[in-house]
């Protein structure tokens, strides 16, 4: 099979859940679409797929955003995005790769963990509670002007302050159809989104399109928790793969 089609049904899997709970498409297809078509290439065509989804939610579910979690989320991660995005054009492939592996395990297991839990209350985040939360969102802005996927670690924070599935769904959404725009331009700017990474993109939009289908039909009836244990089940089985081959 070719790098686009396989890329295509990565993009259709991951875009189907990220319709389904708001979070997840660009750290699960990553390492995937970026060893079938490069990892400058696959973090471009992955940040604009992503971008297609999110504008959707964000426009059509415009209701249900919390725009209170949306500032302090959006104002955190945009002080590590210019890190992230000076790494991006700095580090060789190679210390991509391995950043983003270990990340993956990290924040796998990390929210692995959180999940086992889910049946302790847990209070919104206010106050000193809330500082560490806070650096988690900046570093979620490093890797997400890396990889364009800091999604993990801003539902760490943000599943203890927006617990409404409705609203986290729409709202995150938001979130990245603001950094992803900042992204993407950028790209263009620079000249590094080149006209065969558009046409690869192109190819995949249609993956998108199926994927949104899918997530919202079944976003009402799936259960959100297990659809999170799975995603982070094959995270850390990814990330695992990535550091030993």
């Amino acid at each position: 099979m070719s790098p686009i089609i396989l890329s295509g049904i990565v993009v259709f899997i991951t875009h189907t859940l990220e319709a389904v709970t708001g979070f997840g498409c660009s750290v699960l297809a990553m390492p995937f679409v970026t060893g079938l078509l490069g990892m400058r290439t696959g973090v471009m065509v992955i940040t604009v797929l992503a971008w297609i989804l999110a504008a959707y939610f964000a426009i059509t579910k415009r209701k249900y955003i919390d725009w209170k979690q949306f500032a302090i989320i959006a104002g955190f991660m945009l002080i590590g995005l210019p890190i992230g995005m000076y790494l991006f054009r700095s580090i060789d492939s190679g210390g991509l790769k391995l950043i983003l592996a270990i990340f993956i395990c990290i924040v796998s297991v990390w929210q692995l963990i959180r999940l086992s839990r889910t049946n302790s209350i847990q209070k919104p985040l206010v106050g000193k509670k809330a500082l560490p939360y806070y650096l988690l969102l900046i570093a979620g802005g490093v890797i997400h002007g890396i990889f364009s996927s800091g999604g993990p670690l801003v539902v760490l924070y943000a599943s203890r302050n927006i617990p409404d599935k409705g609203k986290f769904r729409a709202t995150l959404c938001l979130l990245w159809t603001t950094l992803n725009t900042i992204l993407i331009a950028v790209y263009l700017k620079e000249g590094s989104f080149t006209a065969p990474v558009a046409k690869t993109t192109a190819y995949l939009v249609p993956f998108v399109l199926v994927g949104i289908f899918a997530g919202e039909k079944i976003h009402d009836k799936v259960n959100a928790r297990t659809f999170s244990l799975i995603v982070f089940s094959m995270l850390l089985l990814t990330g695992l793969f990535m550091l030993i081959f």
